[in-house]
């Protein structure tokens, strides 16, 4: 559907190509993202309960973990459905304010994620170099001003570049060569100068991802030193395995970020480029709690004692 405005066709409905070039796969594509999404849903479902109703997970840590669990939820809720839908029974069309809400979401879920894993860096920090001033330092009121805070931030970072792209014209081109709305490809589909909103998205997001980074080496660093100065190796290995499995999910995740939004788009490897991005923003957070759960202690026990029945409120 397409609307006139002045000497200009503003279209008011996108069309999402997906992988339309390879019409034999789509119901392999839709298994495969179908797992990935219930998979997801599970397993972070599943410790949001555990960590509800059992005492013991009612700390820092895990206060974090909680958000980032509704955090991977709302992420892969954003893009997956709507992918599914179009590998199953071709609806191809978005609206446009559907298809500017995804963009806007899509990029503020990225951004709380950052913030999320940053705060818990500084988390890990203090539990393993100041552990006799940790319950003081990481009380409820610091931990619940991070987290509002990283959600806050989150969803106010990407706003000006949102409205921007959604002010933009797009002179009756509304085939998303993609598997759903993200910045890159609407600014390229967009026939407006769209120089400023670029420069401005690639400073805002290089400065996110550096202040992060840098801010998560730092901490890092400290605890590094922390281990080294442990005498016993089993103390090490102790230390160590309490900040493991957020050094691996952060990894992931900015390792991640890194390579796809770096990578230029060409058109032998847009089909690859696709599926990369797609990847990156559902398998991270299918792998979070299965990488937080396999070399949790607490979490293991938890989940054991509430599969025998006997988890108490």
């Amino acid at each position: 559907m397409d609307m006139q405005r002045g000497n200009q066709t503003q279209v008011t409905e996108f069309i999402i190509l997906g992988f339309s070039d390879y019409p034999d796969l789509q119901m392999l594509l839709f298994m495969v993202f179908l797992c990935i999404y219930l998979v997801t849903l599970m397993g972070n479902l599943t410790i949001l309960t555990l960590m509800c109703v059992d005492s013991r997970l009612h700390t820092p840590m895990y206060f974090f973990l909680s958000n980032l669990g509704i955090l991977d939820v709302c992420l892969t809720s954003c893009t997956i459905p709507k992918m599914l839908s179009i590998f199953l029974m071709d609806n191809k069309r978005i609206s446009f304010v559907g298809c500017m809400t995804q963009l806007y979401l899509l990029m503020s879920f990225t951004c709380v994620e950052f913030f999320l894993l940053t705060a818990m860096a500084f988390d890990r920090y203090v539990a393993i170099c100041n552990p006799l001033r940790y319950s003081v330092l990481m009380n409820k009121r610091v931990c619940s001003l991070l987290c509002t805070s990283s959600w806050v931030f989150g969803f106010l970072d990407p706003l000006p570049q949102s409205l921007s792209i959604s002010y933009s014209s797009f002179c009756g081109h509304n085939m998303i060569d993609h598997l759903f709305c993200d910045f890159q490809t609407m600014v390229q589909l967009s026939c407006s100068d769209n120089s400023s909103i670029k420069l401005l998205t690639n400073t805002l997001n290089f400065t996110l991802a550096m202040v992060c980074i840098v801010l998560i080496l730092t901490s890092y660093s400290y605890i590094i030193s922390s281990i080294l100065k442990t005498q016993s190796v089993k103390g090490r290995y102790k230390v160590f395995s309490t900040c493991s499995s957020h050094l691996t999910v952060v990894s992931l995740y900015c390792g991640s970020a890194i390579f796809v939004y770096l990578t230029p788009i060409s058109e032998s490897a847009k089909s690859v480029h696709k599926l990369l991005d797609a990847s990156y923003s559902t398998l991270i957070p299918m792998l979070n709690p299965i990488i937080y759960s396999l070399r949790n202690k607490d979490i293991k026990a938890a989940l054991k004692k509430g599969m025998e029945g006997k988890l108490m409120v």
